[in-house]
C-alpha cells in the first residue's frame, strides 16, 4: 500500500480547505492509499513562504511518503517555474505527483513522460540562466567594470615587523584588518623564500 500526502493551500483565511481535503480523501481511499499526513498552508499563491509546503517538501526527501496528492496544480506552486521545480525535485527524491483537477499522475506511462517534459524544460531554464549570468559578466568586463571581490593589498614587510616584535597571529590579523589565514600565509610564504635564499 502507498503511502500518501495531501497538500491544500488556500487564499485567504476566510476560505476553508474542506472541499479539497474531502475530494483528496476519496481520491486516496480509491487507489488504496494510506494517507500519512495533510499539510495545509493558508496563503497568498505569490507569497515565497509557504510553511506547510516546505514541510511537506522536508518529509518528501526523509522519505515519509511514496505520493503526493494535491486538488490542483496551481494550489502546489506560485509560478510555473516554482511548479517545474517542485515536480523536478519529486521526480528525483521519487515521489510521486497527483493533481485532482488536471488528471496528472507521474506514477502512470503519461504522468512519466510529463515529468521527462517538464525536467527538460527545468533544465533548459537553468541552461539561461547560467548562459544570461555569463553573458551578463561578459558585458561588465568589457565596460571595465570589476566583478568579484577587490584584491587584497597587503603590507607583508610590516606583517614581517609585527610578528618581529612579538605580536601573536591574531593581533596581527586585527591591526591589518585580514584573517588569521592570511596572516599565516604571508609568514609561510616568507619562512619559504629566506630558506630559499640561506640554501
Amino acid at each position: 500500500m502507498k503511502r500518501a500526502a495531501l497538500y491544500m493551500r488556500v487564499s485567504t483565511l476566510d476560505q476553508r480547505p474542506e472541499s479539497q481535503l474531502h475530494d483528496l480523501r476519496q481520491m486516496a481511499a480509491q487507489r488504496g492509499y494510506a494517507i500519512v499526513d495533510e499539510y495545509i498552508d493558508r496563503i497568498s499563491g505569490t507569497k515565497a513562504k509557504r510553511p506547510g509546503l516546505d514541510q511537506m517538501m522536508a518529509d518528501a526527501r526523509r522519505g515519509r511518503f511514496d505520493v503526493v496528492l494535491v486538488w490542483a496544480s496551481d494550489r502546489i506552486a506560485r509560478s510555473v517555474k516554482h511548479f517545474l521545480d517542485v515536480l523536478d525535485e519529486l521526480n528525483r527524491i521519487g515521489v510521486e505527483y497527483v493533481s485532482f483537477r488536471e488528471n496528472i499522475d507521474t506514477g502512470g506511462p503519461l504522468g512519466r513522460a510529463i515529468v521527462v517534459i517538464i525536467g527538460a524544460i527545468a533544465e533548459l531554464e537553468r541552461s539561461l540562466i547560467v548562459e544570461r549570468v555569463r553573458a551578463g559578466m561578459r558585458r561588465a568586463r568589457l565596460e571595465g567594470i570589476r566583478i568579484g571581490r577587490t584584491p587584497l593589498v597587503l603590507d607583508n614587510a610590516a606583517i614581517q615587523q609585527d610578528r618581529q616584535r612579538g605580536q601573536s597571529i591574531r593581533q596581527i590579523a586585527k591591526g591589518h584588518r585580514i584573517s588569521t589565514a592570511t596572516v599565516q600565509r604571508v609568514l609561510r610564504k616568507h619562512a619559504q623564500t629566506t630558506q630559499e635564499h640561506a640554501a
